[in-house]
Parts: structure tokens; sequence; C-alpha cells
């Protein structure tokens, strides 16, 4: 960490209440276009109802989880979302002229700073990995998931609240089934079906076995 001087200053100093209040702002912007997200385009109404009324009450850091957590299952939220723009319109709500925001946008370092910051808090995607030839699930902390001991995985991208663990589609000894991402490889579809396939609503998964199909209430 760069020493504060008072020659360095200007260039090193982050002012606490000012990341917290940016934080504050980011948040919100950040809540209103998931809530647009879920309206306008890929969800149901009771859906995000469900969701919104989660964040309420929570605190910014439990905010920034739970739409961090809806976007690494939703990752169409941000398709398209200029985290750039989510971060302009957080410093206009913090600043309280037009001079001083002109002049905190214009910071090339301090808009660089929060724009990563931004990134770090919300865009934290899990990841599938190989290991000996066999797939795993890791977390963006690089928890594992899901042991490396499937010839398959598909993780299940769908418009549910994130409070919901949505199961993974995975193969091994050439049958699919379901697993969760616990940690712990818990099973919620035996590994018996030919094909599991995603359907875009509940029940989302349906599965095939000796030619018969069949939805899975999971």
């Amino acid at each position: 960490m760069t020493q504060i001087t008072q020659d360095n200053f200007d260039n090193e100093y982050q002012d606490v209440i000012e990341m917290e209040r940016i934080d504050k702002f980011v948040s919100d912007e950040m809540d209103r276009q998931m809530h647009r997200y879920i309206k306008a385009f890929h969800g149901s109404k009771d859906i995000m109802d469900k969701f919104i009324l989660r964040l309420k009450g929570m605190t910014v850091e439990q905010k920034e989880e739970a739409i961090a957590a809806y976007i690494d299952i939703n990752r169409k939220a941000v398709s398209g979302l200029d985290l750039q723009m989510v971060l302009v319109r957080a410093m206009a709500n913090y600043c309280d002229t037009y001079y001083y925001f002109k002049k905190m946008a214009s910071d090339r370092k301090k808009f660089d700073f929060y724009l990563k910051r931004i990134k770090d808090k919300y865009i934290r995607l899990h990841e599938v990995f190989e290991e000996n030839g066999k797939f795993g699930i890791h977390s963006y902390k690089g928890d594992v998931l899901v042991s490396p001991k499937y010839d398959f995985l598909r993780r299940v991208f769908t418009n549910v609240d994130d409070s919901k663990m949505m199961p993974i589609i995975a193969q091994k000894d050439g049958k699919m089934g379901l697993v969760l991402p616990d940690g712990k490889d818990t099973v919620v579809v035996d590994f018996i079906y030919d094909d599991i396939s995603l359907r875009d609503e509940y029940p989302y998964f349906e599965a095939t076995k000796d030619g018969k199909t069949e939805c899975l209430n999971v």
C-alpha cells in the first residue's frame, strides 16, 4: 500500500465516506437495473416481486452479494448493461453540484478505481474446470462447488430468484442426472436418464429415458 503524504494526497487518498456513498448509490442503480431486466425482458412478475422483496431491508453489502448471486445464474441480466453508466449515475447522485460531478467523473484514476470496484463486487461468476479429463465447477473465489468427476456438466442459467439453488445437469457413466452446486455433490435426480434438457418455465427440467420423456419436479 502506498504511504499517503502531502505530495501524493490528491492521487492516493480514498475517502471512506465517499466510497460508502458511491457503493450505496451503485447498489441502488444495480437494484433498478435488475428490476428493469426481470420486468421488461426475461421474467415473470412473481419472480420480480420475490427478488425485489428480498433486497428490501438489506445492507449495502448484503444487497451486493444478492445481486451478484442473481447475475451469476442470470448472466443475460448484465448483457448490454453499461457499468460505466451505472457508475456515472451513482456519482451524479453523490455529488451536490454539477462542477463537483464533472470533476469526479473526469478524474480517470478515480473513475477506473470505482469501475473496478463495481466489477469486483457484482461480476462474480462461477466457472467449469477440467481435471484429469473430468469436469467440475468452482466459484469465483475458487471454492469447489461440484467435484471434477463428471463427463459432462451444463450449468443452468434461468430467471429464478437466486435464493433457490438450481441443480446442475451432469453426466456420469453415460447417464444423465442432476446435482446441486453445494460443495457436497448432492444428487437430486439419479443418473438414470439418457438426456436431460432445460425448459423455459417450471418445471425447468425435461428428461428422456428409453424413448419416453417426462418433466422433473425439482
